[in-house]
């Protein structure tokens, strides 16, 4: 394993999303990954995604996107040997990832007091919903709960639509990533103490540190934020999304530069000497005159030609893609961000950055279950029965 975590050990004991997508990002920074799994497996395993023939095979596409680069082993906590075996694996490790309810955990005998006991220097990743000391520490919570619950939901969506979930797990996926942070900033103070200890990661203040310039702008102003639909939180009215004469483009000019840039683009250049668009004020003041004569100018090209001759000249804008657009743009290939997983076509994301000119990513495809039971038992010093 290379990376700046090669040489740490992760033991991955978590289910569904935001914990095994944190720990396989510590698998792509260089850690050895250790995922535990009960008999029955992880349930992600069996669903999610849109393939029923991997599903049925335990190796479903919610599943084998943050699989890989993953050692798997499978231990029965509920029995003597299979409680020892664990304690015995996160007594060698650096960082145990868990997202039980901290209830499931002391049943399990995995309590952060627990762990802090068998091995001190251990960092012991606790994921839950809300976090622990207070008493929603027990509530379970998905993705879409804590959408609703944070007011992202409320915020989505137009007054027409009503609530809307957002189309992706963000609040998995944002949670991974803060999990992920932490760690690594807990490792840098174990350097310098020699003890590990608790990381406590909370789902529902993901959410709100998601939408932290909005939780800012309430508590200042006491407005609470209402279903804008595709407006730009800035509110400039030559930033929103516009349809044109093929397709939607998405437009964010907010500075005045950007829109002299704009104005001389489209061929609108009489824009800037007009009183009611002459300086930002004036743009807000008329801001529905200008949203019309901006869509009506937009209208008359496709939103892909918009899209370049608006980026050759300096403006913030990009047309509405689908997905299967997205990740075939030449400059993501070029960047390297997808990675093979061995299984066909299918592919899996990394991680939003380069080291230097290193693109980290799994230093293997999904292992098969249970397929490093034997040789980690072995490891560990116990049979593989």
């Amino acid at each position: 394993m290379t990376g700046p975590l090669a040489g740490l050990r992760v033991v991955d004991f978590t289910h569904v999303l935001a914990g095994p997508a944190c720990a396989y990002m510590l698998g792509c920074l260089g850690a050895e990954v250790i995922k535990v799994e009960g008999p029955r497996g992880d349930a992600m395993r069996h669903r999610g995604g849109t393939d029923p023939v991997r599903a049925a095979h335990g190796a479903s596409t919610a599943y084998l996107a943050q699989a890989a680069g993953k050692r798997s082993v499978v231990l029965d906590l509920e029995t003597p040997r299979g409680a020892e075996a664990m304690r015995r694996l996160l007594a060698r490790a650096d960082v145990l990832v868990e997202n039980h309810l901290p209830e499931t955990a002391r049943s399990l005998g995995i309590s952060p007091e627990e762990t802090a006991q068998l091995n001190p220097r251990l960092i012991h990743c606790a994921m839950t919903g809300y976090g622990r000391g207070s008493e929603m520490a027990d509530t379970p919570a998905y993705d879409v709960n804590i959408q609703a619950a944070t007011g992202l939901m409320e915020m989505t969506g137009t007054a027409e639509s009503g609530p809307l979930r957002a189309g992706a797990p963000v609040m998995d996926y944002g949670t991974a990533l803060a999990a992920g942070f932490a760690i690594c900033a807990a490792l840098v103070e174990r350097e310098r103490t020699g003890r590990g200890g608790l990381v406590d990661v909370s789902m529902f203040e993901t959410g709100l540190t998601l939408m932290a310039s909005t939780v800012t702008d309430l508590t200042a102003t006491g407005n609470v934020p209402t279903r804008r639909g595709n407006a730009a939180n800035s509110r400039s009215p030559a930033a929103g999304s516009f349809p044109c004469a093929d397709g939607i483009l998405s437009v964010g000019v907010n500075e005045a530069h950007q829109f002299a840039a704009l104005a001389h683009a489209i061929g609108r250049g009489d824009w800037l000497d007009d009183p009611r668009y002459r300086d930002a004020d004036a743009r807000r003041k008329n801001g529905a005159a200008l949203a019309a004569e901006l869509g009506e100018a937009l209208a008359t090209r496709p939103a892909e030609e918009w899209e370049a001759i608006l980026r050759r000249a300096g403006v913030p804008v990009a047309r509405q893609r689908r997905l299967d657009e997205a990740i075939a743009l030449p400059h993501l290939v070029a960047r390297g961000f997808l990675a093979g997983l061995g299984d066909g076509d299918a592919q899996a994301t990394t991680l939003p950055f380069r080291i230097g000119t290193h693109r980290p990513g799994p230093a293997f495809p999904p292992s098969a279950f249970g397929a490093d039971t034997d040789d980690i038992m072995a490891e560990l010093g116990l049979p593989p029965d």
